[in-house]
């Protein structure tokens, strides 16, 4: 049976969802949205074969949109890795991604499976 993927967006305790805040926002064109919400789907579809692994459980989805380059970094989670995790996004302006949104996206990453641990419980317990 194959691996039903969806994508969700990473939320701070206030409620912010910072990929999906950078997607709507005027920074990036409705044209450009879109090559990033294509991107993102053939990840979805595919699997992580249409992404880069960066470092540890980070990993990026590229598009390029009209004079931009747009990365999205991500981590799999849930059982079978089905939780496509958008941590940030960003503009890419040089060749390598910059270690600083590595760090954010590791940060958000550890802060979400913080926070979601009280509500995995152990079988058995009440």
């Amino acid at each position: 049976m194959p691996v039903v993927r969806r994508w969700r967006f990473y939320e701070t305790s206030t409620g912010s969802q910072p990929v999906r805040e950078f997607l709507t926002s005027r920074e990036v064109p409705p044209g450009d949205r879109d090559e990033i919400l294509a991107a993102m789907a053939d990840v979805r579809k595919n699997g992580l074969e249409w992404a880069r692994h960066l470092r540890g459980d980070i990993w990026e989805v590229r598009a390029t949109g009209n004079r931009v380059i747009y990365r999205i970094l991500f981590a799999t989670e849930g059982a079978r890795s089905q939780v496509l995790l958008a941590l940030t996004a960003l503009n890419k302006k040089t060749q390598k991604t910059p270690a600083s949104e590595i760090e954010v996206a590791e940060t958000r990453l550890a802060d979400w499976r913080r926070r979601a641990a009280p509500m995995r419980r152990p079988r058995g317990s009440s």
